[in-house]
């Protein structure tokens, strides 16, 4: 998800989005682990979705 859109978004839907790329990261972790991850480059993916989501969070906490 873009960055633009996600500024769009409120603070309640960017926490909820929050919540679930956690738990589809955690699951993807899981599937590393046993070895049956078939899309490793979702991981990056999620990871950085997070931190956009976490950055937008914060511009929006300081404005």
């Amino acid at each position: 998800m873009n960055a633009s859109e996600l500024r769009t978004k409120s603070t309640d839907e960017l926490e909820n989005l929050l919540v679930e790329l956690s738990r589809e990261s955690f699951n993807l972790k899981m599937q590393k682990g046993i070895g049956q991850l078939t899309k490793p480059d979702r991981v990056k993916k999620i990871r950085r979705s997070v931190a956009r989501i976490h950055t937008i969070l914060n511009e929006k906490v300081s404005a």
